[in-house]
């Protein structure tokens, strides 16, 4: 019987003892062919655990981020908005409000509601007016025009921006003219009549949103202030900061610093739902999938119980010649920690490796059975994008290693207590 040599003579040469004795138990080719082929599996277990969990939560990532880009390149990262009469001497406000080196601009705005008619078809849509050369410092509208200019917008002319799924359904073209009707009516002899507007479409945007393309409209604040009745008032202030983290507390002090009485908003609140809902389901998914890796890692108790009832005579023999129960023990935690540890970090390069590539294998898999995974009128984009996060790796690594561990301590125990007596009775 070929048994490793164990020399413990302090505790250095302990611990590299048991190491030794532990890889070369990995290396080892075992007679039971069954035993091998469960350690394989756990391995390969603890490694789709892996890199399942990590390509769910890169693909979380990546859709919160590519979310939080789309909606702030169409919104404020902020807003001030003045209570029911708007905000009067917004010139002023706005001037002051840039004063703070935390504000990378501010630009007014007027919002509201109203339905756009075509022929037989009509839609509602958020209408909101803009100053076309404040707007570009505030979002990314300028950016996502495809078709006319944001510079096309001038007062008096009721020009009007449409998204490109809105167009499309009310079959507008860039320069063809619409109806917009808004709530606010008109009082004549037949009655309360809604207040109607012609416009004409002087440019399409796509912000790659169907909740943006498909329900919003632009055009001159001053357009859109007469439209409402504000006169010379607007809605509010639309803010850019530098740090988008920050936007509660710097839209707070500015409106503090203005004085008056203003309503505060911020991205974070106007679309804490869709953030909320991510961060729920990136909890959910996490635990859940981590049930995989738990049952991959609890493979290796078998693996261990059946490789330390086939090194009985190896333990008995480790045993006489000076090694402690505690040493021995430590042999099989390395042993079961090691098939953890290599299933982990093949499990990290695999998870990485379809993480970084996901939306070509997505693409390649939408061309093969001529479909389209991700409708975006349901799932707000048409891409799978995927942001791998250095936290998110240590966190899920660090739990597999930690179960892969847990799991070799109670066959590991038994191994402890085998008693050499009785271990070489049957040898």
């Amino acid at each position: 019987m070929n048994v490793p040599v164990a020399e413990p003579v302090d505790s250095r040469d302990r611990t590299a003892w048991e190491w030794r004795v532990g890889l070369r138990y990995i290396r080892a080719r075992t007679s039971n062919r069954f035993v091998s082929f469960i350690s394989s599996i756990s391995m390969l277990g603890v490694a789709l655990g892996v890199a399942v969990l990590i390509v769910v939560l890169s693909v979380m990532n990546g859709f919160e981020a590519e979310l939080r880009t789309r909606i702030l390149s169409m919104t404020a990262h902020a807003s001030l908005i003045g209570y029911e009469s708007g905000m009067d001497d917004w010139q002023d406000a706005r001037d002051r409000v840039e004063t703070d080196p935390r504000i990378r601009g501010a630009a007014p705005f007027v919002e509201g509601e109203g339905l756009l008619l075509r022929e037989s078809r009509s839609s509602g849509v958020m209408i909101r007016g803009i100053l076309p050369e404040d707007e570009s410092r505030v979002s990314g509208l300028a950016g996502n025009m495809i078709e006319g200019s944001l510079d096309e917008l001038r007062p008096g002319e009721y020009g009007i921006v449409l998204g490109s799924v809105l167009a499309r359904e009310l079959d507008l073209e860039v320069g063809e003219r619409t109806v917009l009707a808004i709530s606010q009516g008109v009082v004549t002899p037949a009655g309360l009549v809604p207040r109607m507007r012609r416009f004409t479409v002087i440019g399409l945007f796509e912000a790659g949103m169907y909740e943006f393309d498909r329900g919003f409209a632009f055009m001159h604040v001053a357009d859109a202030a007469k439209l409402f009745g504000l006169g010379e008032s607007v809605s509010g202030l639309k803010i850019s900061v530098t740090d988008l983290f920050d936007a509660p507390e710097i839209v707070r002090d500015a409106a503090q610093a203005l004085g008056g009485p203003y309503y505060v908003t911020d991205w974070t609140r106007q679309h804490a739902n869709f953030f909320r809902s991510i961060q729920l389901t990136k909890r959910m998914m996490f635990t859940i999938l981590l049930l995989v890796v738990a049952v991959a890692a609890f493979n290796i108790v078998s693996t261990l119980v059946m490789v330390v009832k086939g090194k009985q005579g190896d333990i008995a023999i480790l045993r006489t010649m000076g090694a402690s129960p505690a040493s021995i023990m430590r042999v099989f935690i390395v042993q079961g920690s090691l098939i953890g540890i290599l299933g982990t970090l093949g499990g990290l390069a695999l998870g990485v490796l379809i993480a970084t590539n996901i939306e070509a294998l997505v693409h390649g898999l939408e061309r093969i059975a001529n479909t389209q995974f991700l409708a975006p009128d349901v799932y707000f984009m048409s891409d799978l994008p995927a942001e791998v996060q250095p936290a998110d790796l240590l966190k899920i690594c660090g739990t597999a290693v930690i179960l892969s561990v847990v799991s070799t301590i109670y066959p590991a125990w038994r191994a402890a207590r085998t008693q050499p007596a009785d271990a070489l009775r049957h040898e």
